[in-house]
């Protein structure tokens, strides 16, 4: 019975491309989401702007966080 296993080093660059790939796709949907939210809010309602505007940059940041977390997380998967 012929296994091959992947070599570890493969295996830890397979994972350091899908934790980024997946870290850095879902934060860019959710800016996205957020973004075009804040816009339909202002037009709905452009007397809010000030306090749509300062949530919504808020909510970038929270969701930008987590690419960085993610990138973090692919440097350690790398070098341990």
């Amino acid at each position: 019975m012929n296994i091959y296993f992947m070599d570890p080093q493969a295996i830890k660059i397979i994972m350091m491309g899908a934790t980024i790939a997946l870290g850095g796709a879902m934060p860019a949907f959710a800016i996205g989401i957020i973004t075009s939210k804040a816009v339909e809010s202002i037009g709905r309602n452009p007397e809010a702007a000030s306090e749509v505007r300062t949530s919504m940059i808020l909510g970038m940041a929270f969701a930008e966080a987590i690419a960085i977390y993610a990138l973090v997380c692919a440097l350690i998967i790398k070098f341990v």
